[in-house]
């Protein structure tokens, strides 16, 4: 397959409940959790100080919520969220709605039929031939596959492509305690880490005087499946629930010098080519590590730093608001490269090599 694809447009929105994580700690969760002295420190420790909520915890407690409860809510907030980002993305590429081939839809706290695909394509103004795509419960590193799908069609039909990334994780606050009464310590950096957002892309073929913004030039994938009960996503009757074991910063640890230096090394390319790092803040320890690992300058992640403290995990939008704020910082120079990565269950990891255009 030849020729290339370039994301040329960037859109976001968020729920209109601002919180900020002290707030949301004496509100909310210092009762929620009994006082515990450990999730305590979690939530002040988590990087985050800032983030938008579709619920309101202090307002709604939705931790005995059905799971139908919480999907019925999750359609009424997610669409006009969706539609706002597509919108913001498609106008900041100069491209209209039916000029969209294909609409990728990534999310993991959320599922209705008909989709997110099929009523913001519709209400938005997209063709009625348009081809859709749903990426689901793939979690937080949704955005990078959702990327390349939208990539390899554009390359080979010739047509633009539109990718949303959408969860509204504050839909899925659990019960304070496991089944043996304990508090779940996993579940405390859960809600101290995640925040809602919704967050879209358009990636254009390469053709004589059109725009272009960051050439996607690879997408790599590593799951390490001895590790896949460290990372989980469980429906069950009372929302979905994460189990994160500790021991994901090790595992990245044991990975990510190798896997980037292999993506680099294939176009002839070194860490010290790389302008931009689009690392997922899955957390700081997430962050340290992968500074540590490929010895980045003190400055590198910044952005990342930045998208966490304001936002929180996002979960799969947080990639692609990484991104954006690379852009908008002008970290950048032409024809340098951009590293974009993000992890999630499997335990997987996935990086996107892209070009300054």
């Amino acid at each position: 397959m030849s020729g290339s694809g370039y994301i040329a447009g960037f859109g976001a929105a968020v729920p209109g409940c601002a919180l900020r994580q002290i707030e949301m700690w004496d509100g909310f969760f210092a009762r929620h959790f009994a006082g515990d002295r450990m999730a305590e420190r979690i939530f002040r420790s988590a990087g985050v100080q800032h983030r938008h909520a579709a619920v309101n915890p202090a307002d709604e407690d939705v931790s005995g919520w059905s799971t139908g409860e919480r999907m019925r809510r999750y359609v009424s907030e997610a669409f006009p969220l969706g539609k706002e980002a597509v919108a913001a993305a498609l106008a900041d590429a100069g491209l209209a709605p039916d000029e969209v081939g294909l609409f990728v839809v990534a999310s993991c706290t959320g599922y209705v039929t008909p989709g997110l695909d099929i009523r913001v394509a519709a209400d938005l103004g997209m063709a009625p031939d348009v081809q859709r795509l749903f990426i689901g419960h793939m979690g937080c590193y949704a955005a990078i596959p959702a990327l390349g799908a939208a990539r390899d069609y554009v390359v080979a039909r010739n047509r633009p492509a539109v990718v949303l990334c959408l969860e509204l994780t504050s839909l899925h606050v659990q019960p304070p305690a496991d089944d043996h009464g304990r508090i779940d310590l996993g579940q405390v950096v859960s809600h101290a880490l995640f925040g809602d957002a919704a967050a879209a892309i358009v990636v254009l073929p390469d053709a004589p005087g059109a725009r272009r913004g960051l050439e996607v030039l690879e997408i790599a994938a590593l799951t390490d499946a001895a590790t896949a009960d460290h990372m989980t996503w469980e429906v069950t009757d009372l929302g979905f629930r994460m189990g994160l074991s500790p021991e994901v910063p090790r595992v990245l640890a044991r990975h990510v010098r190798a896997m980037v230096s292999e993506v680099l090394g294939r176009h002839g390319l070194t860490t010290a080519d790389v302008d931009g790092w689009a690392v997922h803040p899955g957390g700081p320890r997430i962050l340290s590590t992968v500074a540590e690992q490929l010895a980045l300058p003190a400055d590198a992640l910044d952005a990342s730093k930045a998208v966490l403290a304001e936002r929180g995990n996002c979960s799969s939008a947080t990639v692609l608001l990484v991104l954006d704020a690379l852009r908008a910082a002008g970290r950048s120079r032409a024809g340098r490269a951009v590293v974009a990565m993000a992890f999630g269950p499997g335990l997987t990891l996935y990086v996107a090599l892209l070009r300054q255009g």
